[in-house]
């Protein structure tokens, strides 16, 4: 059943962690966010083509905004990470590149620069992993990262997925060349697919 017609949260907690969906008005947070991780961001340029931008406020509203409207309208699933200690915004997360047809979810990800090497990214993802099979109940969970980008691979191994194959030469950067890109995939996608 495709999500569109299924009610289920906008929000989960972990340990740690609660994970929600954006809101009109969170704007200024994940700007700040932004603004303090650019140089990282900008360091996959074929992966987050929407960095090579300059920030602004506005459009960090409009992100929010958005994307509450499309979480409600099921057409994509962003999510913002926030610590349950202090309420600090700690890094973007979500599902994306919907194909329920498929049963199949992407999962993206970026920790704000002061939140990073405290295992916050790797903790939210395992909390979308649970999401995703109890309220979603989807089959198949993708991270798609830069064959280079061993921080995020990293995240993608410790929550446990595994490396389904690298493509090469999917994308291309601005600056002309050509990237390698990996698929990973959750293990509960795996073992369906030997055992179902």
């Amino acid at each position: 059943m495709s999500p569109i017609s299924k009610d289920f949260p906008d929000h989960f907690e972990t340990e740690r962690l609660i994970v929600r969906a954006p809101r009109a008005g969170d704007g200024p947070l994940v700007y700040a966010a932004t603004v303090e991780t650019l140089a990282a961001l900008r360091q996959w340029p074929a992966s987050l083509p929407w960095a090579t931008a300059e920030p602004r406020l506005e459009s960090s509203e409009s992100f929010c905004s958005n994307g509450e409207a499309n979480f409600r309208a099921r057409t994509d699933l962003p999510m913002l990470i926030f610590s349950r200690a202090d309420g600090g915004l700690v890094g973007c997360t979500g599902f994306h590149r919907m194909d329920m047809d498929a049963s199949r979810l992407e999962i993206g990800y970026w920790c704000r620069t002061s939140r990073t090497g405290q295992g916050f990214i790797t903790e939210a993802i395992k909390g979308l992993i649970t999401f995703a099979q109890e309220a979603l109940r989807v089959r198949r969970l993708e991270i798609v990262t830069d064959a280079q980008n061993t921080r995020s691979r990293h995240v993608a191994e410790r929550a446990g997925f595994i490396l389904e194959g690298i493509q090469r030469n999917e994308r291309r950067a601005p600056d002309g060349s050509f990237r390698d890109t990996c698929v990973y995939v959750t293990e509960f996608d795996i073992s369906r697919k030997l055992h179902g």
